[in-house]
């Protein structure tokens, strides 16, 4: 009798697994053809037009709201205006795709740090094979314009600034459009370095606000193909200039 109770409980185990079978081979199957069209899609997107707008910066916390991260925050600031989820780590960078007026934008904030900008912006310019001269923009520190002051350009040299050093190299081509961001000059005394890595005081980030807010109004002319129109509303003189 015990013989027999035993055959039960492996027959009953094996018509348990039986009936699990079909359950795991949806399940399966499901999961492929979720992959499937993923790949599908990254393929599709790959071929698309899209604007790719990366702000330079340094990750950890520890570089939050300092002055050489301001490329960092422009690209939160438009992020949350656009619902645009930037967690995706791919191509040695945070990124986020979404629509911009009209437009398919991918965000990208590089976890390289700074003075290796261009290994990231690199990496994701071949991915979408985007034309780096039009389907560029990249927002970054300046320290020669005066705080929230913004200097569009269409092309130029790094002016000293590493991250835009190494992208230039990794590109081989100093032609691509930026928006610098002015974090205003340092003070005589100052070490470059601790400075720029220094916090924003609370004056200057109610300044940056009104920058950041402008950033987006020249961006959205910029994907329109209204370069110039923006380098007219938004290159305005500092004093003394």
């Amino acid at each position: 009798m015990q013989w027999f109770g035993n055959r039960f409980k492996i027959f009953g185990r094996l018509r348990d697994k039986r009936a699990e079978e079909p359950e795991r081979a949806a399940a399966q199957a499901q999961t492929a053809a979720e992959t499937k069209t993923k790949q599908e899609s990254d393929i599709q997107e790959r071929g698309m037009k899209m604007v790719i707008i990366a702000g330079l910066g340094n990750p950890t916390k520890e570089y939050e709201n300092t002055r050489h991260n301001i490329g960092f925050m422009a690209i939160d600031a438009l992020a949350d205006k656009y619902h645009i989820s930037v967690m995706d780590c791919k191509h040695k960078a945070l990124i986020g795709k979404g629509v911009i007026g009209g437009t398919k934008v991918v965000l990208v904030k590089p976890l390289t740090y700074m003075n290796l900008s261009g290994e990231a912006i690199r990496a994701v310019v071949d991915y979408y094979k985007a034309d780096a001269e039009s389907d560029l923009i990249v927002i970054y520190d300046d320290i020669s314009l005066d705080v929230g002051q913004l200097r569009i350009r269409k092309k130029g040299s790094a002016g000293g600034h590493n991250g835009i050093k190494n992208i230039i190299a990794n590109l081989k081509s100093d032609t691509f459009l930026r928006i610098k961001i002015g974090v205003g000059e340092k003070p005589k005394g100052y070490d470059l370095v601790d400075y720029v890595l220094g916090h924003f005081s609370k004056e200057e980030l109610e300044v940056m606000k009104e920058s950041l807010e402008n950033v987006d109004g020249a961006v959205s002319l910029m994907l329109e193909d209204k370069v110039d129109a923006a380098m007219n509303q938004y290159n305005k003189k500092s004093k003394g200039e």
